[in-house]
């Protein structure tokens, strides 16, 4: 996945009470871990005893179910809906449900949890995130306790302890958060190219890349050059694009970001969103997972820390490929027979081949391309939607994860790329050379 590929808003006149929040059981703090997925971060969250995974997603007021994967959940109080946000349709259909028991671990409750349906199958977004994904979460989990997240340990902490959480924040950086609309936004420093422009933005952790800008909210907006036309992501009334570039600075109080990436929806995919008072755009995952972050919803703080990714470089999937996961297979590797077993937790079979050797059958990922930037390094080379990846640069992309081959692409530029793919009962190989389309210039 490139970038946020669910960005979900939804615009309903909804006045809940104090129901519907997560609330700690015979405990001072609760530790969680998470999957973190090109920065994208997911939890385990078990709703009416069906065991589901949720995108944590501060962009978010209410909590989405968009994808059971034949999982069988019992909902409760059904009720019919219309959901609008990004992408360019009005709006699409969804349902309603409330009163749902959800649990994390053993003392994280939410006993009168509403959930919104989205019932339309494109929304499933577990293909380009390489793991089942059943939901997106967002205010509900924050609004009534500090919630720390590491993302080097990649472990999440709910506090309830007052003294507990004091001493985790003692050393961290304190910005002022804002919480509207049950989302939570702060003020950054944007320097397009030598003028720092102070900008309001949302914080959204369901957001995969560095920064979001809206040109048409920016006074006197210029696109830095070189910039490049491309798919930014997903939303409920469609596919969202715009121009991906480069900034020159970016700032969070006393941090300071050169050259990330930004990336600009054009103003028909932002058509249908109605936007908080003076917001510009939005801070992602690439700028989050730079540190370790604290938000206080309660106390409208933000607290952050730099760990180790902080100097990382802003890299970029410079192929032009974007991947899809299609499912699982069968496959068989030919390996030496030793005297341990599978362990219990293995899935898949063994059959003895005589003295020497066995065959180990394991289902595996399929990952096929979903999409070609016009003009990228892939298009260029020859690649098409729908090709089914066998190998890149000689290792089996059975073997990969999602973040795996995303990783490589956007490894160093310069790098040779070599794949091999099958189209149509065709197996075909490409090569080409990773270039990134949008170097800051000055």
């Amino acid at each position: 996945m490139k970038v946020k590929l669910f960005l979900l808003v939804l615009f309903l006149s909804i006045f809940l009470s104090a129901q519907n929040s997560f609330e700690l059981i015979n405990t001072k703090k609760a530790v969680i871990p998470f999957k973190l997925i090109n920065n994208l971060i997911f939890i385990p969250i078990t709703v009416n005893g069906a065991e589901l995974t949720f995108m944590l997603d501060t962009g978010v007021a209410e909590t989405i179910l968009f994808s059971l994967d034949n999982k069988e959940v019992k909902l409760q109080n059904i009720e019919k809906i219309k959901f609008s946000g990004l992408g360019g349709n009005l709006s699409i259909d969804g349902f309603k449900s409330d009163r749902n028991i959800a649990k994390i671990g053993d003392n994280v409750i939410n006993s009168s949890m509403l959930l919104y349906i989205v019932v339309d199958e494109e929304f499933n977004i577990s293909s380009h995130i390489g793991i089942p994904v059943n939901g997106v979460i967002g205010y509900h989990f924050f609004k009534n306790h500090p919630i720390s997240i590491d993302y080097t340990s990649k472990k999440l902490t709910i506090y309830q302890d007052e003294k507990t959480f004091k001493k985790k924040i003692r050393k961290f950086d304190v910005l002022p958060m804002s919480i509207e609309k049950d989302k939570p936004y702060l003020y950054a420093d944007i320097e397009m190219t030598n003028e720092k422009r102070s900008s309001k933005l949302l914080i959204d952790l369901g957001n995969s890349d560095a920064i979001w800008l809206f040109p048409t909210l920016i006074k006197d907006f210029v696109y830095n050059r070189p910039n490049i036309d491309d798919y930014l992501g997903r939303g409920f009334n469609g596919d969202i694009f715009g121009k991906r570039s480069r900034i020159h600075n970016f700032y969070l109080n006393d941090f300071k970001f050169e050259k990330p990436l930004t990336s600009m929806p054009d103003e028909y995919s932002i058509q249908h969103v109605t936007l908080v008072k003076d917001r510009k755009g939005s801070v992602g995952g690439e700028i989050m997972r730079r540190f370790s972050i604290v938000f206080d919803y309660p106390g409208e703080k933000l607290y952050l820390k730099k760990n180790r990714n902080f100097n990382d470089p802003f890299h970029f999937n410079m192929s032009g490929l974007d991947f899809k996961q299609d499912g699982l297979e069968w496959q068989q590797d030919r390996v030496k027979i030793e005297p341990k077993q599978l362990s219990p937790t293995s899935f898949g079979t063994e059959i003895s081949m005589g003295n020497n050797f066995q065959y180990k059958f394991t289902l595996k990922p399929i990952f096929s391309v979903a999409g070609v930037r016009k003009d990228s390094p892939a298009f260029n080379a020859g690649l098409k939607k729908d090709d089914r990846i066998i190998t890149i640069n000689g290792s089996r992309t059975s073997d990969m994860t999602m973040e795996k081959i995303l990783e490589i692409m956007k490894s160093d530029e310069g790098r040779n790329i070599t794949m091999v793919v099958m189209r149509k009962d065709k197996e075909m190989t490409f090569s080409f050379v990773l270039e990134d389309p949008i170097p800051y210039r000055e």
